[in-house]
């Protein structure tokens, strides 16, 4: 079983490298077979498969396969729960709770 963090861990991993940002702006497209997504990155296969795992496991992008290809595509349910995690990180709680640690 994997904690909340683990799980927001694998959406960030996932978000910050620049290959796997330029595979989500193609992806933003429509689903893309591996053999497309190859020539349009310049990878190899194995480079591919690489990113193409982390992805997945973040749940941002689901595949399918069709004979010896891979078929990638976003999820939109991974999409909006990593809008959602990335909103909940980042937004200010709304009660002000001033620390006391600095007053004298």
């Amino acid at each position: 079983m994997t904690s909340t963090y683990e799980e927001y861990a694998k959406i960030f991993k996932a978000l910050c490298d620049e290959n796997r940002l330029q595979i989500l702006e193609l992806l933003r497209d429509g689903e893309k077979c591996a053999c497309i997504l190859q020539d349009q990155l310049e990878l190899g296969q194995s480079g591919l498969s690489y990113h193409m795992r982390i992805l997945v496991e973040s749940g941002i992008v689901e595949s399918w396969h069709e004979g010896k290809w891979t078929h990638y595509r976003i999820s939109e349910q991974g999409s909006t729960y990593a809008g959602e995690v990335l909103r909940k990180l980042t937004t200010i709680n709304s009660v002000t709770n001033k620390s006391s640690c600095c007053e004298e």
